[in-house]
């Protein structure tokens, strides 16, 4: 498939701005960047938004609440944004989360985990897992119901949320009913077909996730822990369904697809769509990217079923 006439005409723009590539900032300037970029997104009406804190491994962790209209105890849905665990916030992904709480009928819990450089890993992992088991645990105060807690996550954020998964079946809790995983990054390794195809010329670049990993990781050991890198995981096998997203034009295609092959293989339910012509990023970028709303119904839709079957 040709790239998309909606992803060409948001990579022209781009190119016509200009300035300095993300990778080439201190991470407070890229941070600004990135944020510039959501600032005029469109964002749907939902019943109730409420910002506050949560208790974490090191101190309070900001969440955003977006609760639906209608009649509850709602499901509840982690979502851990994107921005290769050095950027972007809960402001990042206000349109997506929005989107989600309204079609999914969910409780949507956005969670502002720890960034490195300042904080390496495992702290945004932890953080998320955290944030997990607390809307478990305190489900019913916030209108949720602790049955049905789902996890999902858009790049980086798909990576924390496969890491929670996993780590949610080695603690033995919570119970997670479903996990969608947005162009998720799953292995420290740069040599895919995908990265030599599409690494140089579409938003996402090589260099740009080579500097993500190089803020995140304390050491080059830590990329082949599973809590970094899930593909890396010995046993897959008793994880919550999935549904994997991926984009023609993304670096991290492969390594997404490699995840769910590895889940399915595992003896689990994924549900894989490759959205043809589509660059990293499309499902936050809604308003120059509309096949991000389509992806995101889908979402809500597979979300759903796993709800309506708890």
């Amino acid at each position: 498939m040709p790239l998309s006439k909606e992803a060409e005409a948001f990579l022209k723009q781009l190119a016509e701005v200009g300035g300095p590539a993300l990778n080439d900032l201190p991470p407070a300037e890229a941070r600004a960047m990135a944020a510039q970029l959501s600032a005029h997104a469109e964002v749907e009406p939902v019943a109730s938004i409420v910002d506050r804190t949560i208790p974490g491994p090191a101190g309070e962790i900001p969440v955003r609440i977006y609760t639906p209209a209608g009649e509850g105890p709602f499901p509840v849905l982690l979502y851990f944004h994107g921005g290769g665990w050095v950027i972007g916030s809960p402001d990042t992904v206000h349109a997506t989360c929005a989107l989600l709480a309204n079609r999914a009928g969910a409780i949507v819990v956005s969670v502002d985990y720890r960034l490195a450089p300042e904080h390496k890993f495992p702290a945004a992992a932890e953080d998320c897992y955290a944030a997990t088991a607390w809307a478990a645990e305190n489900a019913r105060s916030f209108g949720g119901d602790p049955r049905r807690i789902a996890v999902a996550g858009d790049s980086a954020g798909g990576n924390l949320a496969a890491v929670v998964s996993l780590m949610a079946r080695e603690k033995g809790y919570p119970q997670i009913a479903y996990q969608v995983l947005i162009y998720p990054v799953t292995d420290h390794n740069f040599e895919t077909q995908s990265y030599r195809e599409n690494g140089a010329d579409y938003f996402l670049t090589t260099a740009m996730m080579q500097w993500f990993w190089n803020h995140y990781l304390g050491t080059e050991a830590d990329g082949k822990d599973w809590r970094a890198s899930p593909l890396q995981v010995a046993d897959a096998s008793d994880l919550p369904p999935a549904f994997v997203i991926t984009a023609e034009f993304d670096p991290l295609r492969d390594e997404g697809e490699a995840y769910a092959q590895k889940l399915a293989a595992a003896g689990n339910t994924v549900t894989v769509k490759r959205f043809l012509g589509q660059i990293h990023g499309f499902c936050t970028l809604l308003d120059a990217m509309p096949a991000g709303r389509q992806a995101l119904e889908e979402a809500a839709a597979q979300l759903r079923l796993a709800f309506a079957a708890e």
